[in-house]
């Protein structure tokens, strides 16, 4: 499967995010030692919010490990939220606009898992898309066509109860089509001003997800630690695995769960899925 991470907090280059750490993202991508896989090398991506109406994304197809033109870009962006994508392909082309994150208008949406037995279920779920959204996805991914099924069901006003209602709605259908447990991955969603992550698995197996503990706490413990002391008091990382080399530093997000980032108020419940009416 995939990798992602998502940044929220003091604004900071990409690369140093992305490549400086010990066991760094990028290097997820050749060596992740929680991913399904251990390779992560069928394209990657980026998406930024960097104060303009539309958040930026750069997508390519090369692993990440070995892209220049990544490590060009993400040495000249500075943002206070980011997102990045490592993909690991399971029966959909390798192309550019299967590469995640999916972006509309300012959302942006990453997904590490699979809809068991899309192809059997594909059609229910694209009839269900609002046909004025339906024109822009523009790849074949179950993970695009979930964002605009969130879309669809009211990601814009509330995130948490559209998830619910997407992954309610891949569930109902799949188990009328007779699979067992329809649904499974992490998900990250974002608007420029706060950024949910979603935790969950029909079968109560989840892949892994990982948050920052809080930054003062890690100060305290890590006191010559300088770029603790560059950030801001709610930067957080959410990650599909730890980055970094200190002990401590991450907390593993429960099973069901959905969490929110945002300025001066995070938050953390429980994640149940909800079929639509």
């Amino acid at each position: 499967m995939c990798r992602w991470l998502a940044y929220s907090g003091s604004p900071v280059l990409l690369a140093d995010a992305l490549y400086t750490p010990v066991d760094s993202f990028i290097g997820q991508s050749l060596h992740s030692r929680l991913g399904a896989e251990p390779t992560n090398g069928d394209g990657f991506g980026i998406g930024w919010y960097d104060g303009r109406a539309v958040p930026g994304v750069f997508r390519g197809i090369e692993p990440a490990w070995n892209d220049a033109n990544l490590r060009e870009v993400s040495s000249h962006i500075v943002s206070p939220l980011f997102f990045s994508h490592i993909r690991a392909a399971i029966g959909s082309s390798v192309q550019e606009t299967n590469c995640h994150p999916f972006r509309h208008e300012r959302w942006l949406w990453m997904h590490n898992g699979f809809i068991d037995g899309y192809a059997k279920i594909k059609r229910d779920l694209a009839f269900a898309v609002d046909p004025e959204l339906f024109p822009q996805i523009g790849g074949t991914t179950d993970s695009e066509l979930m964002f605009y099924l969130a879309l669809t069901f009211g990601l814009k006003k509330d995130p948490p109860d559209a998830v619910a209602k997407t992954v309610g709605f891949v569930e109902a259908r799949g188990r009328e089509a007779g699979i067992e447990n329809p649904f499974q991955g992490t998900i990250v969603t974002s608007d420029g001003e706060s950024m949910w992550a979603f935790r969950y698995s029909s079968e109560g197996k989840s892949r892994s997800l990982f948050f920052t503990r809080e930054v003062p706490t890690l100060r305290q413990e890590y006191p010559d630690v300088a770029i603790l002391r560059e950030m801001s008091d709610e930067t957080r990382l959410v990650v599909s695995e730890p980055v970094g080399s200190l002990p401590g530093a991450w907390v593993e997000m429960p099973e069901a769960t959905w969490g929110v980032v945002r300025r001066g108020h995070d938050e953390l419940g429980s994640f149940v899925p909800e079929i639509p009416a």
